[in-house]
Order: structure tokens, then C-alpha cells, then sequence
């Protein structure tokens, strides 16, 4: 059975979801837009915003047990695929080769006016 992950290190679940879970030595971190978890407030730049939602799902991935260096699938969901740029370069703030395995995705609209959201994948 599939355990939650909670850390006040990370936004609050804004509806019926775990920011997290594990499963044997896997952990999942749900999707994550930019919310800064200590003053609710979101970034306004894509780049800021990028690096806010890889901060949260670090710390989802952190209270899980494992690390970004540990992360071996990702998910990017952008609202303007002309940020995809600029996402990357967050993107390798985070990450180093060999890079994780990675979709990225335009979708029509995301959580609370977000420009971008990140869920990852990593092993214990």
C-alpha cells in the first residue's frame, strides 16, 4: 500500500491529494505550481516560477526519502509553450547529466493562473 507524503516544506494540497506519495522504494510527488509554501504567494517571471515549483517538488521528493539526484522521470506541464526555453534553463539547476527521462506538455490553463507545474518520479 501506497504511503502519503506531508511537509510544510511544500504548498498544501489545494484539493483531494497527497503532495506525495511512496510506494516501496519508489516516491511520486504530485504535480507542483509555484506556490512559495511560507507566504502563499506566487512568483511572476516563468523562470521564478519554474525554480519555485522544482523547490517544491524537491522538498516533496526530500520528505519522501530520496533526492533530485535520485529522480529518474519528470513531467513538465507550461501554459505557453513559448516558456519552454527558459524552463529548461531552471530545469538544469536541478538537474545534471544523465538526465532524468522528461515529457513536457502545453496544456490550456493550470492551478490558480500558474504558468508551469512539475511532478517527478524518483527511487529511494
Amino acid at each position: 500500500m501506497f504511503k502519503p507524503i506531508a511537509t510544510e516544506k511544500a504548498p498544501a494540497a489545494i484539493g483531494p491529494y497527497s503532495q506525495g506519495t511512496t510506494l516501496d522504494n519508489l516516491v511520486f510527488s504530485s504535480g507542483q505550481i509555484p506556490v512559495n509554501p511560507l507566504t502563499k504567494s506566487m512568483p511572476e517571471g516563468i523562470a521564478d516560477q519554474a525554480r519555485q515549483s522544482l523547490n517544491n517538488v524537491k522538498a516533496v521528493i526530500e520528505a519522501g526519502g530520496s533526492s533530485m539526484s535520485k529522480v529518474f522521470k519528470v513531467n513538465v506541464f507550461l501554459a505557453d509553450m513559448g516558456d519552454f526555453a527558459a524552463v529548461n534553463e531552471v530545469y538544469k539547476e536541478f538537474f545534471s547529466a544523465p538526465y532524468p527521462a522528461r515529457s513536457c506538455v502545453a496544456v490550456a490553463a493550470l492551478p490558480l493562473g500558474a504558468r508551469v507545474e512539475i511532478e517527478a518520479i524518483a527511487v529511494k
